[in-house]
């Protein structure tokens, strides 16, 4: 079973919680995901599965879009509501101008320090587990792009937004941030991805839709057609012959695409056997071949 499920995670799961679960859902083990998501957030987690989990290094510099609630009034260790709080409380009463010049400063290319509590390592440790034992976590700043941060409302000490960031964003310390600037502390009450890639929540199933159709046998039909992922990159429907060698590793010569750099070739409508480099003119090399040569029966001799 190749192909790419879109969940719409629930909080309170880690994403790798949501890959054991779709695991034991579709009797498969080759499951993974594109793109992290905290416990606290929810919403698009794509899933990849079988041989298209090798399509997942395409997938490390997605945009993403986001929306949420900022809590103002005092930090957490964590920078959102699953953590400690930091510091006392404070009685807070934005407004939504006040928020919405605060947030002008973090559009654009920022620097940004991710949290302690995160994925980032330190001398090949993850840093949650330094902070976790309360050992120093000694982070770097990154740079960041936020593309696009709106502030939808603002009301006594919350305010909701949508942004719209590139890989590597932490929308955690960007709240924490904000609260640190407007000297009350702040952390991230709640979050939601809408958009990760070309993937959105209007191709999103829960897991207990994929269980239940899973269980009906129709589970095929909540699989993203192959033609839609990467959509940067044409596709290629290539003749029987030059199939067969692609899936060996071979180059081939493919239709000409103008001068698309990277080609989706196809064997047919649906399967997706490889994502393949130009190397002149019309001839390509397979990048990474997601489906090899089938395996033929032999008539055995009597």
């Amino acid at each position: 079973m190749n192909g790419i499920l879109i969940v719409d995670k629930p909080a309170g799961l880690t994403s790798h919680d949501v890959v054991n679960r779709v695991r034991h859902i579709l009797q498969q083990p080759s499951v993974g995901h594109l793109g992290t998501l905290d416990p606290l957030a929810t919403g698009v987690l794509p899933l990849v599965t079988g041989n298209l989990t090798r399509l997942a290094q395409f997938y490390g510099s997605s945009e993403k879009t986001y929306e949420g609630v900022i809590r103002f009034g005092f930090a957490t260790d964590t920078y959102d509501s699953d953590g400690e709080i930091q510091g006392p409380a404070q009685t807070v009463n934005v407004s939504l101008e006040q928020i919405r010049v605060l947030a002008s400063r973090f559009a654009g290319l920022i620097e940004q320090m991710p949290p302690p509590f995160s994925a980032k390592k330190i001398k090949g440790v993850p840093a949650y587990k330094l902070a976790r034992k309360h050992q120093e976590v000694a982070l770097k700043t990154v740079q960041v792009e936020i593309k696009e941060f709106e502030i939808l409302g603002a009301q006594a000490d919350q305010a909701s937004f949508r942004a719209r960031v590139a890989s590597g964003t932490y929308m955690r310390s960007i709240a924490h941030d904000m609260g640190r600037q407007l000297g009350c502390g702040a952390h991230l009450q709640s979050l939601r991805r809408t958009v990760l890639g070309e993937f959105d929540l209007n191709q999103a199933h829960t897991l207990e839709e994929l269980d239940s159709v899973c269980k009906a046998g129709t589970i095929d039909e909540l699989f993203i057609h192959p033609r839609r992922l990467l959509p940067e990159f044409p596709c290629v429907t290539a003749s029987e012959e030059a199939a067969a060698l692609i899936r060996n590793g071979r180059a081939v010569n493919l239709p000409e695409l103008s001068q698309a750099r990277q080609v989706k070739v196809f064997a047919g409508q649906r399967e997706l056997i490889a994502i393949a480099t130009r190397i002149a003119g019309t001839l390509f090399h397979p990048r990474i071949v997601l489906a090899a040569e089938p395996v033929r029966e032999v008539a055995s001799k009597k």
